[in-house]
């Protein structure tokens, strides 16, 4: 049976990837797992299908003979914490991240708020494969309240990581991209005294992720033009991960967090051997940055979960992704947009220093493109001789192109992609490179899944 397990979850389109029986089937394979008899935590995002999904993973929990707590719409990071706060034996969000609407997908935790381990995900689709495939499944809806007294432990949890510091005075503009931000990000900014301008902030499931939020700043760029601030921050469907702009637009990545974030730590004397996680694709100029500091850069293959395994190995205490995806010793290392946004913003209020004047101190990054090849299938469905060719093909590239440059080819694990990164100091080379790379590697790769 093909894994139905990709690098963050499952994923895919709503009805095609991602069924109301399979949603049954997670609920119940995952109750059948479970130890003891707390219940399990459910969020999810704003999609349509969310409401869906959760009804069926719901009853399958239902149907295995334990409990579940309906959490509703919520940033991703509140099941993790609300789970090792509340000793709940485990956790599912419903959510395609920054996919688009037409997606979704199932990601679950453990009784200690981490997302499930390989074995774990193993167990789980060895139960859903003995589940009888012509069974029926109940479609009667089933009430569920959603548990407004968790989510607002989950808020004030945020609040008290400020240590007491407000941020009166300072205009912040957020973009809740429709998604899980929508809940409570305007409020737990304004708690803290800031002057806060919230865009794209209605729960609307048809339009979350669409040209907005962190992987489309123009909204939140737009904003800070018509209506100036010091600075802004952009978060994903799911609230897991957030981009920053200074007021005149410049971006603040995940790259930039962790510089002036791990710089920050490290002149506290308390970064773990001067020690930051990040992954391939972090920017070359993070990298001799903050090795002429003094500190030292461990890189893993794309993924939060890869980036926790090192930090967990390295005993590290900050770690994330390019893409904003931050982990910090603060929540447990759980990927929190809204927490990160708001440690920038203290950062800023105690230094007495404009974001914009704290990302000129950090690097300049090399230029780099990253472009996407589109496949007929996820690459986790191809079998296995398609997936052998592609990987021989791109280490081929990889190595070809080595001496002119940084190149980082990958098959997505959430979408039927493969993303192409091509870094250089001289940014005509990048353009060159990057477009004669992607265009060659995709011919290359439609004759592999042409001929077999």
């Amino acid at each position: 049976m093909q894994s139905i397990f990709g690098t963050d979850g499952i994923r895919g389109r709503f009805n095609e990837d991602i069924t109301y029986a399979l949603a049954y089937k997670v609920g119940y394979a995952l109750g059948l797992t479970l130890e003891n008899d707390n219940p399990v935590l459910i969020g999810r995002d704003t999609r349509i299908s969310g409401d869906i999904l959760l009804q069926a993973i719901a009853k399958g929990i239902n149907a295995s003979g334990k409990k579940f707590i309906n959490l509703g719409i919520c940033p991703t990071p509140a099941i993790p914490f609300l789970i090792k706060k509340e000793n709940l034996s485990s956790g599912i969000m419903i959510s395609a991240s920054h996919n688009p609407p037409s997606y979704n997908g199932i990601k679950i935790f453990d009784n200690n708020g981490q997302k499930i381990s390989k074995n774990y995900e193993n167990k789980i689709q060895k139960l859903i494969k003995k589940i009888n495939h012509n069974r029926s499944y109940p479609t009667d809806e089933i009430f569920l309240q959603a548990n407004q007294e968790l989510m607002d432990i989950y808020i004030q949890s945020l609040i008290q990581t400020m240590g007491g510091e407000k941020l009166s005075g300072m205009k912040i503009i957020l973009d809740t991209c429709y998604g899980s931000a929508t809940t409570c990000a305007k409020n737990i900014f304004q708690n803290l005294d800031a002057d806060v301008r919230v865009i794209n902030n209605s729960k609307n499931g048809l339009k979350i992720n669409m040209n907005c939020g962190s992987t489309n700043l123009e909204p939140l760029k737009k904003a800070l033009t018509e209506n100036p601030a010091d600075m802004g921050f952009s978060f994903d469907g799911d609230a897991d991960r957030v981009i920053g702009l200074d007021s005149l637009g410049n971006i603040l990545n995940g790259d930039h967090i962790l510089f002036l974030w791990g710089r920050e730590l490290k002149e506290q004397k308390i970064l773990t051997n001067n020690l930051l996680i990040s992954t391939q694709m972090s920017n070359i100029a993070f990298e001799k940055a903050w090795n002429n500091l003094g500190g030292i850069l461990y890189r893993t293959d794309v993924g939060d979960k890869n980036v926790y395994d090192a930090i967990k190995e390295k005993n590290a205490i900050l770690g994330g992704e390019q893409s904003g995806h931050i982990l910090s010793k603060i929540n447990n290392f759980s990927g929190d947009g809204i927490l990160t946004a708001l440690q920038i913003s203290k950062y800023c209020k105690q230094k007495n220093i404009t974001l914009k004047d704290w990302l000129k101190s950090s690097f300049d990054p090399y230029p780099q493109i990253l472009t996407k090849i589109n496949i007929e299938s996820d690459f986790n469905k191809m079998n296995q001789k398609n997936k052998h060719l592609i990987n021989q093909t791109i280490d081929n590239y990889q190595a070809i192109y080595s001496d002119d440059c940084r190149v980082y080819i990958r098959p997505s694990g959430t979408e039927p992609l493969v993303r192409v990164l091509v870094e250089a100091e001289d940014k005509k080379k990048v353009h060159f490179l990057s477009k004669e790379i992607t265009n060659k590697l995709s011919l290359d790769i439609n004759k592999i899944l042409n001929k077999f």
